[in-house]
């Protein structure tokens, strides 16, 4: 059985990656190849996008695909690299696990199942370290967020914010939507000597 793979460094702009490799028809998964040698072997239903800073995999429904961080209503986690980390705090400064969630943003952020509503993200309720492959450990934060109104503030809904960071390799794997199998997927992945 031979395996589709998609490469993201080597495609440039925001392309649709997956589409760039046809898949056996004997096969139900995909090695996504992405930076510093990780190998991740996702389904070959799952879409990716992007470039090799800033990767979204749609795991499911979008109503936009690759229209950037933040997008409502799309079923999908991201693989930030270096550039994309360097402005992950809120007011675009420096990600740290040990101090706020990754986001990108100086302002309210739409919800990610609502765009009528606002999120707001806070403390840390899951701290610790995550094996993503052998030998690899990545910082573990699961951020609780709730989805407001704009005006007045009250809850409508709530998502964890699920982040596994790997200082030494620069990557950040963020996840909104509690994509099923994802965790188990990043505790099997290989990596490139």
């Amino acid at each position: 059985m031979m395996k589709r793979t998609i490469t993201v460094a080597a495609v440039a702009g925001a392309a649709v990656l997956a589409a760039q490799f046809p898949a056996s028809a004997s096969s139900s998964t995909a090695l996504l190849r992405l930076r510093a040698g990780l190998t991740l072997e996702i389904p070959s239903s799952w879409r990716v996008y992007g470039t090799a800073d800033r990767v979204q995999v749609v795991t499911g429904a979008c109503a936009r695909p690759n229209g950037g961080y933040f997008q409502p209503r799309c079923d999908s986690f991201w693989v930030m690299g270096p550039k994309a980390i360097k402005t992950g705090d809120e007011g675009f400064g420096r990600y740290n696990p040990d101090q706020s969630p990754f986001y990108p943003a100086s302002d309210v952020q739409r919800c990610p199942t609502d765009p009528k509503y606002g999120q707001v993200i806070g403390k840390a309720i899951v701290v610790g370290y995550r094996n993503i492959g052998v030998a690899h450990k990545a910082h573990y934060r699961v951020w609780p967020g709730r989805c407001v109104s704009y005006t007045g503030g009250e809850q409508k809904s709530t998502f964890n914010q699920r982040e596994w960071y790997l200082p030494q390799s620069k990557i950040l794997i963020v996840d909104q939507w509690a994509t099923p199998g994802l965790a188990t997927i990043l505790k099997n992945a290989a990596w490139a000597n």
